[in-house]
């Protein structure tokens, strides 16, 4: 019982919060079991985002290509993300209620060059990954205002919505969905909706809830044009439509 009170506290559970589920088993105390169930899904939302999109980055690797990915898609996501983490190291928040974010941001950030370096534009990639990595550092500088930490966490939601509504114009506009890697897309959606909950359980942050919200609607769509196209080649032709 010590080894699991370790483990459990206080990376999961305050101490309140042990003794009544592990010492008294009261099972049912539900602000500890909601405290409990928060904790364990951001966890597993981080380690799990270790993986979210290696899928997609050794399905442009294996092609030699990123068509059917939007690059302006990649860059407006990347800034949501970038703003999310931001927002969340300046408020303290713990690692659990936005983790992911990190790692997020490193796979989304080799997405980009890639996409451009298969592109034929190598060095604007190069351009992209010093320019991209020294903005980062000034933001999470003392440097950076705290105002503008809150702009760039509400401009997540525009962010988030156009580069959703890129990437499924691209999609139709090419009528299938190329090397857009559809157990990135699922894991990704079954992420911001998990991540309603913990933001609002361990962040009480509203403007950070509502961002995963919108995040859902938009992941949403794009899994839903991935089943529609999903027996079309990346080869067809543009506008070309599943019957």
């Amino acid at each position: 019982m010590a080894a699991l009170q370790g483990l459990l506290v206080p990376h999961l559970l305050p101490e309140r919060c042990y003794d009544e589920l592990f010492v008294r088993f009261n099972l049912l105390h539900v602000p500890c079991l909601k405290i409990l169930i928060s904790k364990g899904l951001g966890l597993a939302i981080v380690a799990g985002s270790l993986m979210v999109k290696l899928p997609q980055v050794f399905k442009i690797l294996g092609a030699r290509s990123a068509v059917g990915l939007s690059v302006q898609a990649v860059l407006l996501e990347l800034l949501a993300i970038t703003g999310t983490m931001v927002y969340s190291l300046a408020h303290g928040f713990p690692f659990s209620a936005w983790g992911e974010a990190l790692f997020l941001m490193l796979q989304t950030v080799a997405i980009g060059f890639l996409a451009l370096h298969f592109g034929g534009r190598t060095a604007q990639g190069v351009s992209f990954l010093v320019l991209y990595f020294t903005l980062l550092c000034l933001l999470l500088s003392p440097l950076t205002p705290p105002p503008v930490v809150t702009l760039l966490q509400a401009a997540n939601m525009p962010a988030i919505v156009v580069s959703r509504l890129l990437q499924a114009a691209t999609n139709y506009r090419n009528g299938h969905t190329g090397q857009l890697s559809a157990v990135t897309v699922f894991l990704l959606l079954g992420g911001s909706l998990a991540r309603i909950f913990t933001s609002v359980q361990e962040t009480g942050d509203p403007l950070l809830a509502l961002t995963y919200v919108v995040s859902s609607v938009c992941n949403g769509v794009i899994a839903a044009q991935l089943l529609y196209y999903w027996h079309v080649p990346a080869g067809a032709g543009a506008g070309k439509k599943r019957e």
